[in-house]
């Protein structure tokens, strides 16, 4: 562990603008240095540099810190990478946690030589004699001289020994270890890479850590790109390509873009767009999910529009669930089909790849479309189908609010689906017996089991007012298909009641005034003046209002009883964590019961101007019985 002492002698022994300057022009303003802000575009300077108190401040968009945070924010390095990049200038070394950390680092140090030399080699190779073809291919991908070199292309020849024989004076074993030789049984090592387009593979330092090679001539068998193995300098699923190069450009662009393989990347590049990364050979994992959402709120995936790009988007989306957080999420672009990021740009230049990438769908959105769009729905079987999926995914997420505002969301899309409205039923021919009473018998008969459910389920005023209303505003049950289902999951006896309810949305007329009148049977709704969703002339938008904040509270009470009864259950494993909980969970019920006590204490208005009355102050509203 890093002391505090021994980070501030780093600082000291480090001069910040020395540092600073690798990447950004400063100009000398008296005892400090100034420039344009490299964390937004500005015109005029308004960023700040000071040597003596080691900081740096813009006064445009309150970026600041020490030089440990100038190369982690601006740079993009963890945090011990910073340290080590920063120490190694200072001529500082890192303490040593312990024997088997320093051995470990020394042998990554090995390594990196060993890669570092391989490029070197590689580079060679591309522009000698046997590298013609591949200088070829990159001419005919477009690809300018200034992103060849920035990129560093290779080429390595086809032969099994060659790397082994230019790499001699480095151990036989550090080259496998480096992912550059095979090693199979008892036979010996040979060269990984052979006869293929060669591109380094860089850490967030920019230290070559592995290669992925292309191969330039399709051939059966032989895999269109190979990545080095994971190596202890490289792990594919904490790399992202690129990301030392786009980690400041994103500073600058605030995006970052995430596309699918290297090669697309740098044709990026090529047109001007530098902020892009990739994963190597594996859909994206929590881990660069992670890296990415350190930098910008918002990556925005870019796949390819075929069926291919699809499944990678959903992969990628279906990892992103669980982790979701305020204000983290992920924008994805589509490419048009057949089309990728360097097809797009040949035919239709970089300003039709921009006015996607500015513009991309939302998660949600994203997800909503390919389920529904995943196969055909022909029957209610189908779309059951549809929902039981965006709910499973729903499920996935782990953040609650997050997660109930997609169940929401992803509902309302169903249901404006599944359950289009109904043209109105006309008949202009002879009236047919019994017709016209269809709706009053199917309106009978909803009625009836509703009775029925409210004399077994709906025992509390607050209840039997929420069914009243929503009997009498019957367009407002769709809206809140998912509250009624969580009441129905943690309060089983008004489960009835509510399967009742939905039933009734799905089958009467939401236009009408109210779809069941006392007169059919229902029991008397509860005192009126209490409930303005209930009055006669309350106008129609605030009913609806204060009905969706009665099914809030009508769902809350039973929900964080529910909550408080598992946090309860975990406390044999983790009582320190189940007493947190309950308390946090008990303070939510006990404001909950304060909201209750007053919801519904509306002025009593009559009709004509009849004189106001106010309800008794200390008679509580009830909310739903407690056993």
């Amino acid at each position: 562990m890093l002391s505090p002492q021994w980070l501030d002698e780093l600082r000291a022994r480090v001069t910040l603008s020395s540092v600073i300057m690798r990447t950004t022009k400063l100009q000398r303003a008296g005892r400090e240095w100034k420039a344009c802000c490299p964390f937004h575009n500005e015109k005029s300077p308004s960023f700040t540099v000071n040597d003596e108190k080691g900081f740096y401040h813009c006064f445009g968009c309150g970026a600041h810190g020490d030089v440990i945070r100038w190369m982690t924010d601006q740079r993009g390095l963890q945090f011990m990478d910073a340290v080590k990049e920063l120490a190694q200038q200072a001529g500082m070394e890192v303490p040593r946690p312990d024997p088997v950390a320093a051995q470990r680092a020394e042998q990554r140090a090995g390594l990196v030589d060993v890669t570092e030399a391989a490029q070197g080699w590689f580079v060679e190779n591309l522009f000698a004699s046997e590298g013609a073809a591949a200088r070829d291919y990159l001419k005919s991908r477009g690809f300018s001289s200034a992103v060849m070199r920035e990129f560093g292309f290779g080429y390595a020849p086809d032969s099994k020994v060659a790397l082994k024989g230019a790499l001699a004076q480095f151990d036989e074993g550090m080259l496998v270890e480096a992912g550059l030789l095979i090693s199979v049984d008892d036979k010996p090592p040979y060269d990984r890479f052979r006869d293929r387009l060669m591109l380094p593979i860089h850490d967030a330092r920019g230290r070559v850590i592995a290669f992925g090679g292309r191969i330039l001539e399709a051939r059966d068998g032989v895999a269109k790109y190979l990545n080095s193995p994971d190596t202890p300098l490289f792990d594919k699923g904490r790399t992202l390509y690129n990301l030392h190069r786009a980690g400041p450009a994103s500073r600058q662009t605030g995006r970052m873009v995430v596309v699918e393989g290297y090669m697309d990347v740098i044709a990026l590049a090529n047109a001007g767009i530098t902020d892009a990364v990739a994963p190597l050979g594996t859909a994206l994992t929590e881990n660069q999910l992670t890296m990415l959402w350190r930098m910008v709120d918002a990556p925005v995936l870019c796949f390819d529009g075929d069926a291919a790009g699809q499944r990678a988007a959903m992969r990628a989306i279906g990892r992103a669930l669980p982790m979701l957080q305020p204000g983290k999420s992920l924008g994805i672009v589509r490419l048009p089909t057949g089309l990728d990021p360097d097809d797009l740009i040949r035919q239709q230049g970089k300003a039709a790849m921009e006015r996607l990438l500015e513009q991309p769908a939302n998660l949600l959105d994203t997800l909503w479309t390919f389920e529904r769009d995943a196969q055909e729905l022909r029957t209610p079987e189908d779309k059951a189908g549809l929902k039981a999926r965006l709910i499973a995914h729903t499920e996935a997420i782990q953040h609650p609010d997050i997660r109930a505002l997609y169940r929401r969301e992803l509902l309302q899309l169903y249901s404006d689906f599944a359950f289009p409205p109904r043209p109105q039923r006309q008949w202009n021919g002879p009236a047919r017996p019994g017709w016209q009473q269809a709706p009053q018998r199917l309106a009978g008969d909803v009625a009836a089991r509703l009775r029925k459910a409210i004399s077994g389920g709906a025992r509390s005023d607050l209840a039997s007012a929420v069914i009243h209303g929503l009997v009498r505003h019957p367009g407002e049950i769709r809206r809140h298909t998912e509250s009624l289902g969580r009441l129905a999951r943690f309060e089983p006896r008004m489960a009835e009641t509510v399967e009742t309810l939905l039933e009734l949305s799905e089958t009467l007329d939401s236009r009408a005034d109210m779809a069941i009148s006392v007169a059919q049977g229902l029991p008397a709704p509860p005192d009126q003046n209490r409930y303005a969703f209930l009055r006669e002339g309350t106008n129609p938008v605030d009913a609806c209002e204060e009905l969706a904040e009665a099914v809030s509270l009508l769902v809350e009470k039973p929900a964080l009883k529910a909550a408080i009864a598992a946090a309860t259950a975990r406390f044999d494993d983790d009582p320190e964590g189940s007493i947190a909980e309950q308390n946090r969970l008990r303070e939510r019920l006990s404001a909950l019961d304060t909201r209750l006590m007053h919801f519904g204490r509306k002025k009593a208005a009559t009709v004509a101007g009849n004189e106001i009355s106010r309800e008794p102050a200390d008679e509580p509203v009830s909310d739903l019985e407690t056993d």
